[in-house]
């Protein structure tokens, strides 16, 4: 059981930055634009690009269970620095500052998640444990 709750986990942790890669994509000229009403001027194709890349790739080794502290040490540097910037419920007017806040320490919570499956590994299920225990013929 706790295998299938560790590959359980790690999928559902992993869906929300592919799922954020996606939207980023999707919504390319819509996400450029809302980077710059949070005052990110200077380089933002180049942030953007590389932000999808860091979901993408971060998420993909989440998601198969291979090098998850890599997978983790990405998704994790996109997703602090954004929680911080986007959800700074303590600089919003009184009447979001609650929504912020909640936002805030979801986001929060997701990092804590990724920092468990960084520590804890990546579990029975996963394209590490398959390469660890296959037999090459020779």
């Amino acid at each position: 059981m706790k295998d299938t709750f560790d590959f359980l986990g790690r999928v559902l942790l992993s869906f929300i930055f592919l799922y954020e890669a996606y939207d980023s994509i999707f919504y390319y000229k819509a996400t450029k634009l809302q980077m710059a009403a949070y005052g990110i001027a200077q380089s933002r194709d180049l942030l953007l690009v590389g932000a999808i890349l860091t979901l993408l790739f971060g998420g993909i080794l989440l998601l198969i269970g291979y090098r998850v502290r890599l997978g983790g040490t990405l998704v994790l540097l996109y997703w602090l620095p954004v929680t911080f910037i986007v959800h700074s419920w303590w600089n919003d007017p009184i009447d979001v500052q609650r929504y912020e806040a909640i936002m805030f320490m979801r986001n929060l919570a997701i990092a804590g998640g990724v920092l468990h499956v960084m520590a804890h590994g990546s579990g029975r299920y996963s394209v590490r444990r398959i390469f660890a225990t296959t037999k090459v013929p020779r």
